[in-house]
């Protein structure tokens, strides 16, 4: 799809007609197709053909909603921040709340893995999005942060969690002979290396060959809340240390 600036504005988008499939366009059928796509071809999803066939229309109708694919990937990345925030559940507790919202962040990507690899990097300034950071902010300036560390807080917080789903994606769409060798190389060769010259990890192995067939966001997200607890703390005993 290529850049186009005869998008059409948002009310008048609607087409008349159904497509040859029956259904009616719609952006956020176009993003629903899309997302479907690429999971299952991966980036070469996103043309004009691909999508024009998969929804029975002309491909040139696509520019009625977006101007180019890039546009049209954003809002895929905006549609997977939008499926988290609608089912994420803030009780009110700031640690809790950034618990919950980043398992739950790491495991939508992760239900897409392909889309994960495309959009976690990515910046969409839409609506979910914009959401998504206010409501952040919210958590941790309600719990007493000061707007400055809130910022970096959230900075962390979101960088590490799209940073490990993009990584554990990665792994999700090797081929299975690929991730067989991964783990073989854990149990055939960390855990047979010999005390004398690797000492560590041959006393480490039995865990050190578990924990390694595993995500390690979860640790890492406790070890960042641990430290934002802690720095919270210094900040209420000593305000002055801000």
């Amino acid at each position: 799809m290529k850049a186009n600036d005869r998008v059409v504005p948002e009310g008048a988008r609607r087409r008349r007609r159904p497509t040859k499939q029956g259904t009616v366009l719609s952006e956020q059928l176009i993003v629903e197709t899309a997302l479907r796509l690429i999971g299952e071809h991966g980036a070469a999803a996103l043309t004009v053909r691909r999508l024009g066939a998969a929804l029975g229309c002309d491909p040139s109708a696509l520019y009625r909603y977006f101007r180019d694919t890039d546009e049209l990937l954003l809002a895929v990345a905006d549609e997977l921040i939008g499926r988290t925030l609608r089912a994420w559940r803030p009780t009110g507790e700031w640690r809790a709340d950034l618990r919950s919202l980043g398992l739950r962040m790491h495991a939508d990507y992760l239900a897409h893995p392909q889309a994960a690899m495309l959009t976690c990097s990515r910046v969409t300034g839409r609506t979910h999005e914009v959401s998504s950071v206010e409501a952040i902010l919210g958590v941790l300036r309600t719990a007493g942060f000061p707007d400055a560390e809130a910022v970096r807080i959230y900075h962390v917080f979101v960088d590490q969690t799209l940073s490990f789903a993009a990584l554990d994606a990665s792994a999700l769409v090797l081929s299975e002979q690929a991730r067989e060798q991964e783990v073989r190389a854990w149990r055939e060769v960390y855990a047979r290396q010999p005390a004398a010259s690797r000492p560590h990890i041959a006393a480490t192995a039995p865990v050190l060959v578990k924990e390694m067939r595993t995500s390690g966001y979860p640790a890492a997200l406790e070890m960042m809340l641990a430290a934002a607890s802690a720095r919270l703390l210094h900040l209420r005993q000593d305000p002055a240390g801000a």
